[in-house]
């Protein structure tokens, strides 16, 4: 069955705004064994959008459309799609008292006139209650065609899709999709790739499919059944086959689960404490840490040492070292870990210092890093030639730095 995501909104064509919608919405129809073969984004204007929602209908089986939902003269998304279908306009009761709920809550009195025009919706469709926002999601059947329209805003887009529109579209399947993620952190996408090669060209069913994440490789194994019990037991066997040729390079298999979910995990599991010192991610790897709900827990302090002087005043690095050695080195690496072991007193301490540009020095290439980690009286360092702007550089190190610490942990208390 193919997808088209179409996102409404001039405001996306200027560029004011990212459209993280159809990220997500194709990563959701993938995982369900849908085909997302075309992304369009079209401004607000009723000519314009009537091209682009004929198109959409026209070579595809469901036309996701995102935005223009709202109360103003410009959110004309729904109007425009009724009129392209057929479908007429009629006050809905229900939703009126919704959004009248909605607005009671908020704790406002007067609501304008223009807002009831969310309460107008195509006669027929299937209305989605919106508990986050005042605009419904609809969904429009006609002659083989579906379009799906969902609110912008993605706090409410999402749970709409996933609590509604998910298990719609699950119902149209004539089987059952059932997949599994594999992450994997170490092993750029090419090496992966090449070591699942003779997987990937012997596949049928079910299929594996990489997908390239900053420091991360995903590997998604899905299986079509008849049921999801039977999915599952086509897809065992090939995760289990991952996990045999990728080892302790995989940290979860769980989907909604992140490197720094992992790391949080092990720490509560072992009763472990940790502490970061950071120069060049100034501050971005404690950042990771603490987004982690329960982080209180194992997380002590963090350092941020980007001269030369706080590194010695707060990690207590020796000025010999800095001198010799100089701050992008394995010695300040390791003095840094140490340092914060005993400044925080922690169980563990992971540093990271390094050189992200944006040119050249003469004593140091741009992306060279080095990573070390303090656990049980050990300290491990790691070197890295990391490529890419200064962003990139930098969000590279800190992934290969919880990769380190995750890695540790499990040597010391596996």
């Amino acid at each position: 069955m193919d997808v088209e995501i179409l996102a409404v909104g001039t405001e996306l064509l200027l560029g004011n705004i990212a459209n993280t919608n159809a990220q997500y919405l194709s990563q959701k129809c993938a995982n369900l064994g849908l085909s997302v073969y075309h992304h369009t984004v079209v401004g607000d204007n009723e000519t314009r959008m009537t091209d682009a929602i004929c198109r959409a209908l026209d070579r595809s089986d469901i036309v996701i459309l995102t935005g223009g939902l709202g109360p103003t003269e410009d959110d004309m998304t729904k109007e425009v799609c009724a009129k392209v279908m057929g479908f007429e306009l009629a006050e809905d009761p229900h939703t009126k008292e919704r959004i009248a709920g909605y607005f009671k809550i908020s704790g406002r009195k007067n609501i304008t006139e223009n807002n009831w025009k969310q309460a107008v919706v195509p006669v027929g469709a299937k209305v989605l209650d919106n508990s986050n926002g005042t605009a419904p999601g609809l969904i429009l059947e006609k002659d083989g065609k579906t379009a799906i329209l969902l609110p912008g805003p993605p706090n409410e887009l999402k749970p709409l899709f996933e609590e509604q529109v998910a298990p719609y579209l699950r119902s149209l399947q004539p089987e059952t999709i059932y997949s599994q993620m594999v992450k994997v952190c170490g092993i750029g996408e090419s090496r992966a790739e090449t070591m699942i090669l003779d997987l990937i060209n012997s596949q049928t069913n079910p299929t594996i499919a990489t997908y390239a994440k900053t420091g991360e490789v995903h590997l998604r194994v899905t299986a079509k059944a008849e049921s999801e019990e039977q999915g599952k037991k086509l897809v065992k066997p090939v995760v289990k086959e991952l996990k045999n040729r990728f080892g302790i390079n995989i940290y979860t298999t769980d989907e909604e689960e992140s490197l720094e979910d992992v790391v949080v995990r092990l720490l509560r599991k072992y009763g472990l404490t940790v502490t970061t010192a950071e120069s060049m991610t100034g501050g971005l790897l404690a950042g990771r840490i603490v987004n982690v709900a329960g982080a209180s827990e194992c997380f002590k302090e963090g350092f941020i040492t980007y001269s030369n002087k706080a590194k010695r005043k707060f990690l207590d690095v020796s000025k010999a070292t800095l001198k010799k050695y100089g701050a992008v080195s394995e010695q300040t690496a390791k003095e840094m870990a140490k340092g914060g072991i005993f400044a925080a007193d922690s169980d563990i301490c992971v540093a990271v210092t390094g050189f992200a540009g944006p040119e050249d020095s003469p004593e140091e290439p741009r992306g060279l890093t080095y990573i070390s980690c303090y656990i049980d009286d050990k300290v491990f360092v790691k070197e890295f030639h990391f490529t890419g702007n200064r962003m990139k550089i930098r969000e590279q190190a800190v992934v290969q730095a919880l990769d380190l610490l995750r890695r540790c942990i499990i040597e010391q208390y596996k």
